[in-house]
């Protein structure tokens, strides 16, 4: 089974890396903009912390679902999943199915991920390097 599917790894990976920053873009959204119930039901203050993640998210995601500057934007996204662990979910337990961090621990190892990986099919950086 492992001969067949792997012929499509390309396209799983370039599906994971648009789906992934889809729902992280989302998730700025939530956040910096108050869409999808936002923080509290509004949105986060630019300059505060929830605000600035909520940025960050919108701009990382849609690099990452685009497939531009890929393992830059998927380093940083990681780095912020990690941060957003740490600030937000860590202090209230060390074990993420408790204190509600699994989505953090998950999104930042599937950004390093991807940050190892590169853009792959379907990126504006594959496009760029087939014709430049």
């Amino acid at each position: 089974m492992q001969q067949i599917l792997s012929a499509y790894q390309p396209h799983a990976y370039a599906a994971m890396r648009i789906v992934v920053g889809l729902l992280f873009i989302c998730h700025g959204f939530q956040k910096a903009l108050g869409l999808f119930g936002g923080v509290n039901g509004q949105p986060a203050p630019f300059f505060s912390l929830f605000g600035i993640a909520g940025w960050l998210e919108i701009v990382l995601g849609s690099m990452i679902t685009l497939g531009v500057f890929t393992v830059v934007a998927a380093f940083f996204a990681s780095g912020e999943m990690a941060v957003a662990y740490f600030i937000g979910h860590f202090p209230q337990g060390f074990w993420p199915i408790l204190n509600q961090g699994e989505l953090a621990v998950l999104l930042c190892f599937v950004f390093l991920y991807m940050a190892t990986h590169g853009s792959g099919i379907w990126s504006i950086d594959s496009a760029h390097t087939a014709t430049g």
